[in-house]
């Protein structure tokens, strides 16, 4: 399932108009049509509201979800994040759920580079969703 198709799903299974869902997570109707139409990317503050507004943590805002349409593969993951799952520290803690989630992560339509970003990102979104 696309990012666009999960957020258009949720909506539904949970009869928000974009109106609602707009006051529930401060974001504009706007905004949010264009996230469902997959015109945009969701800022990790954006994902944050959403899924607070659905009740959820940002990893389950995201389970199931591969925006470019096909499964992410350990060949296939950027390269800063590759390096940061072989660190032996850094990458530790790191489960194969955490992996996948974070393969699906861009930044203003682009992907951090570097072991350090990804690791900054991974340690944020550990201490938003747990």
């Amino acid at each position: 399932m696309q990012l666009h198709e999960r957020f258009r799903t949720l909506r539904a299974d949970t009869g928000f108009r974009l109106k609602d869902l707009a006051l529930h997570c401060d974001l504009s109707v706007p905004y949010l049509s264009d996230l469902e139409r997959g015109r945009t990317q969701p800022s990790l503050q954006s994902l944050e509201a959403l899924a607070r507004a659905y009740n959820l943590t940002v990893q389950q805002l995201l389970s199931g979800v591969d925006g470019y349409g096909a499964a992410t593969t350990a060949d296939s993951l950027p390269t800063g994040l590759a390096a940061l799952i072989a660190d032996p520290v850094l990458g530790a803690d790191l489960t194969p759920d955490w992996v996948q989630t974070l393969a699906r992560i861009e930044l203003r339509g682009k992907r951090p580079r570097d072991k350090e970003s990804w690791y900054e990102i991974w340690r944020h979104l550990r201490r938003v969703m747990v």
